[in-house]
């Protein structure tokens, strides 16, 4: 009796080891959502804006550069030393004419196109202080009956910036050869130009004589004597075409 009674005692027990077990069942931690901190970024560098630097046009670095006399602005002309009869002293005869053409072209080497480039005078336009003298050099120093024009065709700039600055003065010889009186010669000219954008301004001189080119010296009216030399000039403006 004492044995059943000891037996029901450890039975009890042990519902009530097991009851506690499955009561027991641990609880998982509760999660804590990660939290995410974002790294701390550069301010983005901004880069300077540039400014375009003054250059030659377009035409000059990708080709060639063509220069052309415009419609105003250009004079030629030509000085002769005389002795008049009624005057102590020697008088300048200057005679001029706006009737003037043509254009020049510059390769990109900086070489100038000679095909391409010549100035055109048109003599039968020139006139100086005298109507008298003026026709007389027309017929018989010129003869611009037979030979109209004066050309020049230019072959060489030296001094002349390569590229061609979009300001400035330059200064440069251009060489070439000038047909006159249907002779043709060599010479060179004194250029001194003002670049301003697409346009250049500026004189050109030389010298040539009567005598290198076969014409005969003026002698008319009270025209004593006139030296062989012959001084030309050219007031220029060429625009970029």
């Amino acid at each position: 009796m004492i044995r059943l009674r000891t037996n029901v005692l450890l039975l009890a027990i042990l519902a009530v080891f097991l009851a506690g077990c499955a009561g027991g069942t641990a609880t998982p931690a509760p999660t804590v959502p990660a939290t995410t901190t974002p790294l701390p970024t550069e301010p983005m560098a901004t880069l300077p804006v540039l400014e375009p630097t003054p250059t030659v046009p377009a035409a000059s670095v990708e080709g060639e550069l063509r220069l052309v006399i415009a419609s105003q602005g250009n004079q030629a002309r030509f000085s002769v030393r005389e002795q008049l009869v009624n005057l102590t002293l020697p008088n300048d005869a200057v005679g001029t004419t706006t009737a003037v053409s043509g254009a020049i072209v510059i390769l990109p080497d900086g070489q100038l196109a000679p095909e391409s480039s010549r100035f055109v005078v048109d003599l039968t336009t020139l006139h100086t202080d005298s109507s008298r003298r003026d026709g007389y050099v027309q017929r018989n120093t010129l003869e611009t009956g037979t030979f109209p024009e004066a050309v020049f065709v230019p072959s060489a700039a030296t001094g002349l910036p390569s590229p061609l600055p979009t300001s400035g003065v330059v200064a440069f010889q251009l060489t070439g050869d000038l047909t006159v009186h249907g002779v043709t010669r060599p010479v060179t000219w004194d250029v001194t130009a003002q670049v301003d954008g697409l346009t250049l301004t500026g004189t050109a001189t030389t010298s040539i004589t009567f005598t290198d080119f076969g014409m005969t010296l003026p002698r008319v009216g009270p025209v004593l004597s006139v030296e062989d030399l012959i001084t030309l000039g050219f007031d220029f403006t060429l625009t970029l075409e």
